[in-house]
């Protein structure tokens, strides 16, 4: 059998119609196929590639740390540099109050611990996320989320959760003094790149600090770069209680972490003892990797280039049949009449060299989230692909 039939025989399926490209290397922006098939990765894996695939800093870093060790023992009991020095990286991008990590696998494995500690930390258990909200897929994320489509089919999910509509300050009125917390994406990823006012942040932020509630920003897609500021949330001139990330942390390594302050953080500590317990979280090399993604982001100054990169996106991907461009930084959402629009669209993409996708929540809007490695030259030809691909459309 070839690697596709063992794919469709053996490996878990999500859908009946998986996108099926076989991948045999990338580098930088681009994905090669076993038969001289090359395509432009306009999504980063779902955000996950800001560096761009295997930045030779992130495998110098991954190869140096394979030299020394790998697993050791569970998350938090032995010393280990690559943690610690990336707890500190970490700590160094946030305000002061935001100085404690706590590092696991993923970011449904990031969303879950920071659930579990605003509940333990405020001894409430009320929760309120937005509609339209994706935070992961295991039970506790999907709790959160605010699709039913995703969420009917498993329920009992946890109680005491409610939804507000992102960006609508009306519905603030449901964060009370039973709130343990409020978990919203800074910016809406799955909802087709949805962005508040900064009066609407520092609305919620009040409502918050007035009855006793924890407010967790998830920049798990928009984190790391992504929108022009290494944290989102620096363009809302607010600070949340905590923060969880992952994606783009990693360089390609998977990794996340939710971030509070040495107080709230200490509440896994006692009463039970192991509040929190990971095998695998902070695992050495995906430190490493981590550390490096950091410092080709500062020192690279890729964050400092987004703003202009998007700006020749939008001045380049102009149609008849493209409605409008929604972003902020290179987190963009092209939108398009429809989804059967689209999907004729993104199919004709990948067959021209251009890989880009939609949104769960938002199936007429085509997602664009290069790595932020990205030229203005691969700018251009990924946007001459795309428009190829809506002329090709039409016909």
């Amino acid at each position: 059998m070839n690697n596709r039939q063992l794919f469709l025989q053996h490996l878990a399926q999500t859908t009946d119609f998986p996108l099926m490209i076989e991948v045999e290397k990338a580098e930088g922006i681009y994905l090669y196929g076993p038969n001289g098939e090359k395509y432009i990765d306009l999504i980063s894996g779902i955000g996950v590639s800001n560096v761009g695939h295997r930045h030779p800093k992130v495998l110098e870093a991954i190869h140096s740390q394979l030299e020394k060790y790998m697993h050791l023992m569970v998350y938090g009991e032995f010393v280990q540099s690559p943690q610690t020095e990336l707890a500190k990286a970490i700590c160094d991008t946030l305000p002061s109050s935001l100085d404690n990590v706590y590092l696991v696998n993923s970011g449904s494995e990031a969303v879950e611990g920071a659930l579990k500690l605003a509940k333990r930390h405020t001894g409430k258990r009320k929760l309120i996320s937005c509609v339209d909200a994706y935070h992961g897929s295991s039970h506790g994320a999907l709790s959160v989320g605010g699709n039913e489509i995703f969420k009917r089919a498993y329920r009992p999910l946890l109680p005491g959760i409610s939804n507000i509509r992102y960006g609508n300050e009306q519905d603030l009125s449901q964060i009370d003094h039973e709130t343990a917390a409020v978990i919203i994406e800074t910016i809406q990823g799955e909802g087709g790149i949805r962005i508040a006012t900064k009066e609407y942040f520092k609305a919620i932020r009040k409502k918050c600090d007035e009855t006793g509630t924890l407010l967790i920003l998830d920049e798990i897609q928009c984190g790391f770069g992504r929108t022009g500021r290494f944290w989102a949330f620096e363009h809302f001139e607010i600070v949340p209680d905590m923060i969880v990330c992952a994606k783009g942390m990693g360089g390609g390594m998977p990794i996340g972490a939710f971030v509070a302050n040495k107080t709230i953080m200490g509440a896994f500590k006692n009463n039970p003892l192991l509040g929190h317990i990971t095998t695998f979280g902070g695992h050495p090399v995906s430190a490493a990797a981590s550390i490096a993604t950091i410092s080709v982001l500062k020192n690279e100054s890729l964050i400092d280039q987004v703003e202009k990169k998007a700006n020749l996106f939008k001045s380049l991907l102009i149609h008849p049949k493209i409605k409008g461009i929604r972003n902020k930084g290179l987190m963009m959402a092209v939108e398009f009449d429809s989804f059967d629009t689209l999907k004729v669209i993104i199919d004709r993409a990948i067959e021209l060299g251009v890989i880009t996708d939609w949104f769960l929540f938002c199936d007429d809007s085509m997602r664009i989230a290069p790595p932020l490695t990205i030229t203005e030259e691969e700018i251009r030809n990924a946007c001459s692909v795309i428009l190829q691909a809506v002329e090709e459309a039409i016909l």
